[in-house]
């Protein structure tokens, strides 16, 4: 037998080279079992099932985002205001008007009498009394006339006296039918008219006696000398009327008077027996009590105004007549009226209105106000103590629009 080597095998000749290992053959995929047809419809229906009922979660929670989105906005384009409550009774008023202080009494002194001044006695700012001397005037002229009316008084006294001799004489004579009736009567008749002679001279004696006393001029009450408008050796007219004809200027200060208009609306509240104070300017915080005296009972067509007066004590002299003053009267408040802020009035052309929450429902109000506090003012008509009154309400506000109360409420 030939020798033949033997073949080795391939590890055999190289122990290091290897013969890789075959791959594995991947399985063949084997068809799923074919389910039955009832199953797999069964499988469709619960998918198709599933993804509708997705679907429909979807579109029902969009349509109530939607529906939530629109309720919100809706709810805040309704705006938001703030309402108050009218508070009943109207507080007492301090009323405070103008006026100027003015003497109890304020007088003038004129002469009475023609002549010359001699001497004056007070000068301005003295307080004199009533009676006091204020000033001396020489009439010679005046004494020359009283003078001549009491020589022919003492004529006039002596004719006469001799007139009732002689008719007193004719009347005896006449009972003896010595003289005629006829000279009796003008015997009478003469007697008569000597008599009404004497009548007319003491007349004038008297007369002229008045004049001559007004050679002293006095002061006619208690006051102040506030001017003088004399001196030694004027000449003097009497009367009155004429500015350099005025002696002195005097007034009672002791009690000043002071005239105020109260405007209409304010004068039934107004009464005499009031006790206003007084203050002015010359003395910050003292207030001066004063009493109303009188009123006029009317009002003055041009300015509304009723005019009263207001008396006050000035025994200290602290007050000076002439000076501006404000006169403080406490109105009473009234029960049956509410007040409401300023700053919740409405001007329309409808006329004065306010808004007030109604329902939820701003609703427009006409109302009638009387007296203002600055702050707030009186409302006589339109409104109750129950109502929501929109304060600081927009210009746009209409009646009917819904609105909404800063506090949650409607």
């Amino acid at each position: 037998m030939l020798n033949t080597p033997d073949v080795m095998e391939p590890e055999a000749r190289d122990p290091q080279h290897r013969t890789p290992a075959k791959a594995q053959p991947q399985p063949t995929p084997q068809p799923k079992p074919k389910r039955g047809g009832k199953a797999g419809a069964l499988v469709a229906l619960i998918a198709a099932g599933l993804v509708g009922g997705l679907v429909y979660d979807g579109v029902r929670e969009r349509a109530v985002a939607e529906a939530e989105l629109a309720t919100t906005t809706s709810q805040e384009s309704v705006p938001f205001v703030d309402a108050v409550r009218p508070q009943a009774a109207a507080p007492d008023q301090q009323l405070v008007l103008p006026g100027q202080t003015s003497a109890f009494t304020d007088t003038e002194i004129y002469a009475r009498t023609n002549g010359y001044l001699t001497h004056w006695y007070f000068d301005i700012g003295a307080h004199v009394h009533k009676g006091d001397l204020l000033a001396q005037i020489e009439t010679p002229e005046l004494d020359e006339q009283l003078r001549q009316a009491r020589a022919d008084l003492a004529t006039a006294q002596a004719n006469a006296k001799l007139a009732g001799i002689t008719a007193a004489r004719t009347a005896n004579l006449l009972k003896t039918q010595s003289v005629s009736t006829q000279e009796r009567d003008n015997a009478a008749g003469a007697s008569a008219a000597d008599q009404a002679i004497v009548a007319s001279g003491q007349a004038n004696v008297a007369r002229l006696a008045e004049l001559q006393s007004y050679e002293k001029v006095y002061a006619p009450f208690d006051g102040v000398i506030t001017a003088r408008n004399t001196d030694v050796g004027d000449l003097i007219n009497a009367g009155a009327g004429s500015p350099t004809a005025q002696l002195f200027h005097i007034m009672a200060v002791k009690t000043l008077r002071i005239y105020v208009a109260v405007p209409e609306i304010d004068a039934p509240a107004v009464h005499v027996g009031a006790k206003p104070t007084v203050t002015v300017d010359e003395y910050p915080g003292v207030a001066f009590q004063g009493d109303l005296v009188r009123t006029d009972n009317a009002v003055n067509p041009v300015s509304r105004t009723t005019q009263v007066e207001v008396d006050v004590d000035n025994s200290d002299g602290k007050l000076l007549p002439g000076a501006y003053a404000f006169v403080h009267f406490t109105l009473a408040g009234r029960s049956e009226t509410v007040t409401i802020p300023s700053n919740a009035l409405l001007f329309r052309s409808a006329g004065l209105q306010v808004g007030v929450v109604r329902n939820g429902v701003a609703k427009l109000v006409p109302i009638t106000i009387g007296r203002d506090y600055g702050d707030r003012v009186e409302v006589l008509t339109g409104l109750t103590q129950a109502d929501q009154v929109i304060v600081n309400p927009s210009d746009s506000l209409i009646d009917g629009t819904a609105v909404r109360l800063t506090n949650g409420k409607t």
